[in-house]
């Protein structure tokens, strides 16, 4: 038995196998039944038969436009997907281990790297970066197939532990705690906004443990203990029974969350709109289930599965727009055209004439540059076939268009020259379009500053908190480092957010906050008291926010908000909230 000495930030005692998620590389391993070996070897056969199909796409993209010698590069990377060294050890560790093929992929690609460093031929050597290649396509092609952790762990049929580097409060919210039965990750600290949503849904957690993502291997007993920070690796079968007792004891006394119908309001009276955030068609049903009303976000970049966005044809794009829209009619649906950077376009090309590679997900994350409507404006052809396919799904429902990552009101304009040619070729084909509302994310400071300047070129705002706390602090939620210093409620950050609303306010738009902030239950109390009343969140998480509006006075919050605006550090607005509110873990009666 191992012990391990964390921060406990949420109550309770959580015993199961330990299911390793590593979100920042983006590869999430786990053990497997025996009954899903076949379907994990399926997918990984399907991932190779696509990666193929890419490459050569690829290869034949560059010998026309670089020459039959730069394409050339990709030669070694089709032979390596037919080489039994990486594919045939993958599929053993599948069959014989009995893990996801994703990780699967992962550990073959690891071993074979660590051949290759002991390689001193140069061109030899070289060819690990081939290597690399093949199994981060591999890898986003499986990915294509599921969109992410909560998918992966769908079909769980046995209770676990999820032991992660780091999790967002998005992904907590949108979990089925009726199969994970606590949680502990690397990072975090007690106001982690993760830890404060685990206190409100009383899932049991350990953070602030550096390196447990590693150290515990899949399939792991392991038992933590979120009152006192204590995580058990292995331990002995007596401790287990014992902390499986205290649970079904505890089980007991929880109460049920309480189902509200009708719209949603404050304790008094004030009306405040929830809706849902996802990232594909499939998921309206589980919008809808929520009592969600309406889209407030639509990633439309997951429909690229990871490739390039000028693959993405018009029909494609229409067909997969359309179907959310009328799914969800006759509620609104706000799609966010894609928020992506140039290297997910220049990616093949370049990195075959430069030798760049696929980087991990952590090294490219915070990128902030030609990103999302950047992007756009920088490649029209792209985003015109993504406005034409936008313009004709809306005539099936309520759908309104809404540009991410704006810094100017020059941005805006543009936008809406190109919205207004690509309506002009729809006309000259003979297709009628409806007026569409436009609408932008509020997401950098710049933004912020001039909101009362881009609310005379918009139809409504959109507060993505996310980016807009980490571009306003200069910190990277997910590098542990600096972690503790991503805070909602830095002043600086707050009188953004005023700022924001006042700009949409003066000018009669509509404003909305999306962004875990909304999915946490003392931000949102305190948003609704400086007079925000739309949010936008992950499905699993507007039940609770539903509960927690109900159970709120606005006119009281705003007293709060209006003293909490006027303190000057974190702690003295926390010290302040706890004074008003009482302690995190037990607010105002907020039912779990």
């Amino acid at each position: 038995m191992e012990r391990l000495k964390g921060i406990g930030v949420s109550s309770g005692l959580a015993v199961g196998s330990a299911l390793v998620a590593i979100q920042r590389t983006q590869v999430i391993r786990f053990p497997i039944a025996p009954d899903r070996v076949a379907r994990e070897l399926s997918a990984l056969e399907r991932a190779r038969v696509r990666s193929h199909e890419q490459l050569q796409q690829i290869r034949e993209r560059i010998a026309a436009l670089k020459g039959s010698d730069l394409a050339a590069i990709f030669d070694a990377q089709l032979l390596i997907l037919e080489d039994p060294m990486l594919l045939g050890r993958a599929a053993a560790l599948i069959a014989e281990e009995r893990v996801n093929a994703e990780w699967a992929v992962q550990r073959a690609l690891d071993e074979l790297a660590a051949v290759f460093d002991d390689v001193q031929d140069p061109y030899l050597h070289e060819r690990k970066g081939d290597l690399h290649d093949v199994a981060g396509r591999l890898r986003m092609n499986m990915r294509g197939e599921k969109g992410g952790l909560r998918d992966l762990l769908q079909d769980l049929d046995t209770p676990c532990v999820l032991v992660a580097d780091e999790l967002t409060p998005s992904v907590v919210a949108q979990l089925d705690w009726t199969h994970i039965r606590g949680f502990v990750t690397d990072a975090g600290s007690r106001t982690y906004h993760t830890a404060i949503l685990a206190r409100s849904l009383g899932v049991p957690a350990v953070v602030g443990l550096h390196d447990v993502s590693t150290r515990v291997a899949p399939g792991a007993s392991i038992l933590i203990d979120g009152d006192t920070g204590d995580v058990l690796i292995d331990p002995p079968r007596a401790l287990q029974q014992e902390a499986e007792a205290k649970m079904r004891l505890a089980k007991l006394h929880l109460p049920a969350l309480v189902s509200w119908e009708g719209p949603t309001v404050t304790r008094d009276g004030v009306r405040v709109l929830l809706q849902a955030n996802i990232e594909r068609s499939d998921d309206v049903p589980a919008a809808l289930a929520s009592g969600a009303e309406g889209i407030g976000l639509y990633r439309s970049e997951f429909l690229l599965g990871g490739g390039p966005p000028d693959m993405a044809a018009e029909e494609e794009q229409y067909h997969e727009y359309r179907r959310v829209v009328e799914r969800m009619a006759p509620k609104p649906v706000t799609i966010r055209t894609f928020d992506i950077d140039e290297r997910q376009l220049a990616r093949p090309i370049l990195e075959a004439a430069l030798d760049t590679r696929w980087f991990p997900e952590h090294e490219r994350a915070g990128h902030a540059g030609l990103r999302g409507i950047r992007f756009g404006l920088a490649h029209p052809a792209i985003f015109k076939t993504q406005l034409r396919a936008l313009l004709r799904a809306a005539a099936f429902g309520s759908l309104r268009i809404m540009f991410p990552f704006v810094s100017s009101v020059q941005e805006v304009r543009a936008a809406r020259v190109l919205l207004a040619e690509a309506r002009a070729e729809l006309g000259a084909r003979g297709i009628a379009t409806p007026e569409v509302p436009i609408g932008i994310m509020i997401e950098v400071p710049s933004a912020a500053f001039t909101a009362s300047l881009l609310a005379r070129e918009v139809d409504f705002f959109t507060i993505g908190t996310n980016d807009l706390i980490q571009y306003t602090l200069a910190v990277d939620r997910t590098d542990e480092r600096v972690s503790d210093r991503y805070e909602p409620l830095h002043p600086a950050v707050l009188r953004l957010l005023r700022q924001v609303r006042r700009g949409a306010v003066m000018r009669g738009i509509p404003v909305a906050v999306c962004g875990e902030m909304a999915s946490d239950p003392l931000l949102l109390r305190l948003l609704v008291g400086c007079g925000l009343t739309e949010f936008s969140m992950t499905p699993g998480a507007i039940e609770m926010a539903r509960q927690v509006i109900q159970e709120t006075s606005a006119a009281e919050m705003a007293r709060i908000a209006a003293r909490v605006l006027t303190l000057g550090t974190v702690d003295e607005i926390e010290g302040f909230l706890f004074e008003m509110l009482g302690p995190l873990g037990q607010r105002e009666k907020v039912q779990t």
